[in-house]
């Protein structure tokens, strides 16, 4: 299968289909509500001048079956970095070599961007997608506690709201 396949970067008339790899990929980690984004959105914030992320697909013919979603963060102990927001390969492309063409084209850009280090999340219960980083030795670090704020969080803070 994985022959019939080929990784390219994304283009911005892909996002249509990304778009429903992202819902297909929240609905797997049961939370179809969260994604609250557009394909406008999509398009602007990654095919823009100053573009807030990079993309590549993977495509069989026309049909785009999987994408890693990345861009660049900075560590204040390490330097460059790259974190990889999201790689998802469409359920019935799964198990088929898809996702570590993916994977691996990611990390070949961590190298080529010279990144001293490689970041992402996994849900603590997603045992094929643990296992799968374990495959290629990954540190899965449990110690973290990840921190968020939305917009609404923005305004309370701003407005001395703590």
């Amino acid at each position: 299968m994985s022959e019939e396949i080929r990784i390219r970067p994304a283009k911005v008339e892909d996002m249509d289909q990304v778009l429903g790899l992202i819902k297909e990929l929240a609905l797997y980690e049961n939370a179809p509500q969260e994604v609250a984004i557009d394909t406008t959105t999509l398009k602007n914030d990654g095919f823009s001048t100053n573009n807030w992320f990079s993309c590549i697909v993977a495509c069989e013919q026309e049909n785009i079956v999987g994408f890693a979603l990345f861009y660049k963060k900075y560590s204040t102990w390490k330097g460059k970095a790259l974190y990889l927001e999201d790689l998802c390969v469409s359920e019935p492309y799964r198990r088929k070599g898809i996702g570590a063409m993916l994977f691996e084209s990611v990390v070949k850009t961590a190298s080529d961007w010279n990144c001293q280090r490689m970041e992402w999340q996994v849900l603590d219960w997603n045992e094929p997608a643990i296992n799968f980083y374990k495959k290629y030795q990954a540190d899965l670090d449990p110690e973290w506690i990840n921190g968020k704020l939305f917009p609404k969080d923005f305004t309370r803070i701003l407005n001395g709201g703590i």
